[in-house]
């Protein structure tokens, strides 16, 4: 381990600390106790560069000095109690939300993701969907001491703009990611520093998990793979905060297709059997089954795979009392066809596949242009598997087009897949064609 990879070293960084300035908060916290603490510079170098272990106490200052929960200081387990050696995930704590949230903020606001030590293990994410299927968020109560009183017009004008910013055309949402940002920060600023009764803390937490879903699916849409895990676990801290199953559900779910997107269905499981064990509402129900089968079906498990396909059509269709959550909202026959096609698809079933899928791109409504940019490119890779090079062609081509001009980089990464599959076809019609624009 070096002074750069050092788990401390990387608390730093997150918070922008110098070593001067983490010497200086350590001794800040010893202040508050009435008592003198020596740290500085020299001495954080030594715990960073030459695997020297602070003493308890000054353990405990430093989990004060970066903001994280006292209750994870063990002496005993120094360095790896902090929290970003242990795959880079926050666990789950009284005053874990605020951690979690401005962690992903300064993750997500880099411009390029560090390499050396902000690696995000499946295993610790897993162990975290484990922790919230087995446990109930502590109870969020009242913030009524110190900072300035939050009052219920804000907290509308934060929530009405945020979902306007989210319901615009796929295109038009492009220009306005820098403004999500900012509600998202401004959100975590209030809980962190605001004064509040109940009420308005559980509506803090939920649009706060609400943004950091929006905001992790801007950046996994742009390959920023680190930061979105971050904002979906953020996510989850602020859903488990204001004990809302499904809504915790969601960032497990978001997480889970991303480890698929990843090739990393062993996480994708484990997470999405976790989250189904606390799940409630019958659409939620049915996207976490239909994200199961697809990454069942990727490991051809295929009894299991039918089985989920089937749960997901039975919950699709059944009734509830309650309103349906919006993270789920848009889950629609649409939906379950094109990924039910593509689940068959990974199991060989071409055939079927093929016919469910352009069933599912029927169904699309116009507005959803990214999902239809996606649904494209299944459809591509359908063709491909019926040795049909011509479709293939016109599909990749029309998915590709359609990223490009509504800023989907994920779509086109999907249709760039598929290029090494049209080789052997450079001679069939719209080929040729379609492999200069995916160079150009």
């Amino acid at each position: 381990m070096t002074e750069h990879t050092h788990p401390l070293a990387y608390r730093r960084s997150l918070k922008g600390q110098t070593r001067v300035d983490l010497a200086n908060l350590i001794c800040a916290a010893a202040q508050r106790r009435g008592l003198r603490s020596g740290t500085d510079k020299h001495r954080v170098r030594k715990w960073e560069a030459l695997g020297v272990t602070p003493e308890a106490e000054t353990q405990v200052y430093i989990a004060e000095a970066l903001q994280l929960p006292v209750e994870l200081v063990d002496p005993d387990d120094w360095p790896n109690w902090l929290a970003g050696s242990d795959g880079g995930v926050v666990p789950f704590g009284p005053s874990s939300t605020v951690t979690a949230l401005r962690e992903a903020l300064i993750t997500a606001m880099e411009r390029l993701e560090r390499r050396a030590f902000l690696t995000i293990s499946g295993t610790a994410i897993t162990a975290l969907a484990a922790a919230w299927a087995t446990g109930r968020g502590t109870p969020l109560a009242a913030q009524m001491e110190g900072g300035k009183l939050v009052g219920d017009d804000m907290v509308t004008l934060l929530e009405n703009t945020s979902r306007q910013l989210n319901s615009l055309a796929t295109d038009q949402r492009q220009h306005v990611s820098a403004l999500v940002d900012a509600h998202l920060a401004t959100v975590t600023d209030l809980i962190a520093h605001g004064r509040y009764d109940r009420a308005t803390g559980l509506r803090l937490h939920n649009l706060a998990a609400f943004l950091a879903q929006t905001v992790a699916w801007s950046r996994f849409d742009h390959g920023q793979h680190t930061a979105a895990t971050k904002l979906w676990i953020a996510g989850l801290h602020s859903a488990h905060a204001t004990n809302d199953p499904d809504l915790g559900a969601a960032m497990l779910g978001d997480l889970a297709y991303q480890a698929a997107w990843r090739k990393d269905h062993t996480t994708a499981t484990g997470i999405l059997q976790h989250a189904l064990t606390r799940t409630e509402h019958p659409a939620a129900r049915s996207l976490l089954h239909l994200r199961l089968a697809r990454t069942l079906a990727a490991q051809n498990e295929k009894r299991a795979t039918l089985r989920a396909l089937a749960a997901a059509e039975h919950h699709l269709g059944a009734t509830s009392g309650r309103p349906l959550p919006a993270w789920c909202a848009w889950m629609s026959e649409a939906d379950l066809a094109v990924d039910s096609g593509q689940a068959l698809l990974d199991l060989g079933d071409t055939r079927r596949a093929h016919q469910l899928i352009a069933e599912g791109q029927a169904l699309l409504p116009p507005a959803r242009d990214k999902t239809r940019g996606v649904f494209l490119a299944y459809q591509a890779a359908s063709h491909l598997g019926l040795k049909e090079p011509e479709l293939a062609a016109h599909a990749a081509s029309e998915a590709l087009q359609l990223a490009r001009r509504i800023g989907a980089p994920r779509c086109e990464y999907l249709v760039q897949e598929l290029l090494p599959d049209f080789q052997p076809y450079q001679h069939a019609p719209g080929v040729p064609e379609l492999l200069a624009v995916a160079a150009a």
